[in-house]
């Protein structure tokens, strides 16, 4: 039987031989391994409330032995992020830093049920990569399961859309079948997002809410992705509780698209644009 100590600080230690649950961005077992080639989710200086340049995200990426990290800071409308003409003018920032591939990209708001999303389609053309979260300063919906159901399929429509960020959040209360249903319809990735399950995260009941998302993805055969959301450059890279739900779920590997470089870049909706 395999144990898993959790503090309030540190990572699950290993102690069992039957699996290894955390070395670095590797999720070890008995009988094979899962690796995590690209952080999917992180942010830099430049969404007010992050710690770490670009440059220092990257080379930090490069120590955990990554292939490729997406930058994906705060678009417009979250209070003390940078103004568009930071995503407008991300086409000069070289894609290689430190052999790690970069794929520069934004984090949303999700403004409405309408799926409404606060950067021009032209613009948000133009990113390597895009996730859409709901965040309680920017999100103008009802917060009734219905209301927030309404906002997720619509903003899956959106061609743009590569990836739904922290579905796990209470706050904001969703029909899991559905959400892994319509994922796998417009081809979006849904998140596991490690911050959110740390103890004492402020996202409400996000251990239980990803329990019951990957139960339906893993039924349904809807792709995910680990996301670090990196705030920090020493986040990055680092999963131990996205590892635990994925170990307590038994979730398939071949549903985890950041496995390496070329499935999730062929898992994305932007894929043209890398």
């Amino acid at each position: 039987m395999c144990q898993i100590k959790l503090s309030q600080t540190e990572a699950p230690e290993k102690e069992c031989t039957g699996f290894l649950v955390r070395e670095n961005n590797i999720r070890r077992k008995k009988d094979g391994f899962m690796k995590i080639e690209v952080d999917t989710h992180s942010h830099t200086l430049a969404s007010g409330h992050a710690y770490n340049t670009i440059r220092e995200m990257a080379s930090a990426a490069a120590e955990k032995g990554l292939r490729g990290l997406a930058i994906t800071d705060h678009a417009i409308e979250m209070p003390g992020t940078c103004h568009s003409y930071y995503f407008e003018n991300l086409r000069i920032v070289p894609r290689q830093m430190y052999g790690i591939e970069l794929l520069m990209g934004t984090e949303l708001n999700i403004l409405n049920e309408d799926g409404e999303v606060d950067m021009p389609h032209r613009l948000l053309g133009e990113m390597d990569i895009a996730i859409a979260s709901l965040h309680s300063p920017c999100y103008k919906g009802e917060h009734t399961m219905e209301a927030v159901g309404r906002a997720y399929m619509n903003v899956m429509e959106n061609e743009y859309v590569d990836i739904i960020g922290h579905p796990d959040d209470g706050r904001f209360p969703v029909d899991f079948e559905m959400l892994a249903r319509e994922a796998r319809r417009t081809g979006t990735l849904l998140e596991v997002n490690n911050s959110s399950l740390r103890p004492g995260g402020f996202r409400l009941n996000a251990m239980e809410n990803s329990k019951k998302m990957l139960a339906e993805c893993k039924k349904q055969g809807t792709m995910i992705v680990l996301g670090t959301d990196s705030h920090v450059d020493v986040d990055i890279a680092e999963y131990p509780y996205a590892f635990r739900v994925l170990e307590e779920t038994d979730f398939p590997e071949e549903l985890v698209a950041n496995t390496s470089l070329e499935k999730l870049k062929s898992s994305l909706k932007h894929n043209k644009n890398i």
